[in-house]
């Protein structure tokens, strides 16, 4: 069992309203539902949005449903909030739509005993308010984080940082980073995308002078937040052991590999013709190439390498994939 709780409030009558946050409620909702292949992943996330004065989230209905969503032993327990974010000497909170301070809204610290306690095997918890860097942090110590085991936290900003919306665009930085790794631009070569996948994604593309964002982790592998498209057929990748029989291997080349050549090649009899299997391999040897698994050898390209009689072999991405394929653990 998959469960989400996915939380936006832009309606804040007491301490200023915000646009982009039940966008980016709905834009994580409608990603996380299902996979690229439209397979169930998320079913039945529970949305909770403040919207204006008829539709509100008060405290009381966000802790109870913090608190349902990590009260059982589910797979995974997944908590996306986008927000009001406050921070004091004694910690960080969760901005309700009732809240007329920012220490009235739901304590980071209670959120963290109900995550930290829970029987689910994975807690994850993505922050998308200001300050949520604080999260898990000690408000005694500092520098301090207290994270159980299972528990991943994915935040905006740091605990001084303020999490800034795209301007004009009705959604927050972080978010829409988010969301277009959830689409696949932090996926693996078999689908799989990962909370540090999604960390190393939106850390890159922030750069270092933009809003940085946080990354606290207590597991001991990584759970899937979702399947997309993988880049290369499985049984392609499986067959890299087939391909290159040791990790150092070179692949020697040679022009009946390659199926497209020019007139005059075609009509010189020294250039051995194209031989269907050798094609069939060269077209999977193209597929490795495109993923960054495999690069040619003395050639600037796989056609000049196979025309002049040259070789490939595995890149460290590959040597890597390689191993894992050997390892039947792919």
């Amino acid at each position: 069992m998959r469960k989400a709780l996915i939380v936006g409030i832009d309606y804040y009558p007491h301490i200023g309203n915000l646009t982009g946050c039940v966008n980016d409620a709905h834009s994580v909702k409608a990603v996380l539902e299902r996979n690229a292949d439209g397979t169930l992943n998320f079913p039945n996330a529970h949305l909770l949005t403040g919207t204006g004065a008829t539709q509100q989230v008060q405290k009381r209905d966000l802790k109870e449903a913090v608190r349902r969503l990590f009260a059982d032993d589910s797979e995974i327990a997944l908590f996306y909030f986008a927000g009001h974010g406050y921070i004091e000497d004694t910690g960080g909170f969760l901005c309700a739509s009732d809240s007329e301070a920012g220490d009235e809204g739901l304590a980071l610290a209670e959120v963290m005993t109900l995550a930290n306690s829970s029987e689910a095997r994975n807690k994850v918890i993505i922050l998308d308010s200001c300050h949520s860097g604080v999260v898990g942090n000690n408000a005694m110590t500092n520098g301090l984080a207290e994270i159980s085991n299972g528990v991943t936290l994915l935040t905006a900003s740091t605990a001084d940082q303020y999490s800034h919306e795209i301007p004009g665009g009705g959604a927050g930085v972080y978010t829409s980073l988010f969301v277009d790794a959830l689409n696949g631009s932090a996926a693996n070569l078999i689908g799989d995308i990962t909370p540090g996948s999604v960390y190393a994604h939106i850390d890159q593309s922030l750069g270092p002078w933009a809003q940085r964002p946080v990354f606290k982790t207590n597991v001991k592998t990584f759970v899937s937040l979702r399947k997309a498209e993988p880049p290369i057929d499985l049984s392609h990748l499986q067959a890299l052991t087939k391909h290159f029989p040791t990790p150092d291997y070179d692949f020697p080349l040679d022009p009946s590999f390659e199926p497209e050549r020019f007139e005059e090649q075609r009509q010189d009899s020294s250039i051995p013709p194209p031989d269907p299997v050798n094609t069939a391999t060269f077209g999977v040897l193209q597929k490795y190439v495109k993923v960054n698994l495999v690069r040619p050898v003395g050639a600037p390209h796989m056609w000049h390498a196979a025309m002049q009689s040259k070789s490939c072999e595995l890149t460290v991405l590959g040597q890597h994939y390689w191993n894992l394929v050997k390892k039947e653990l792919i």
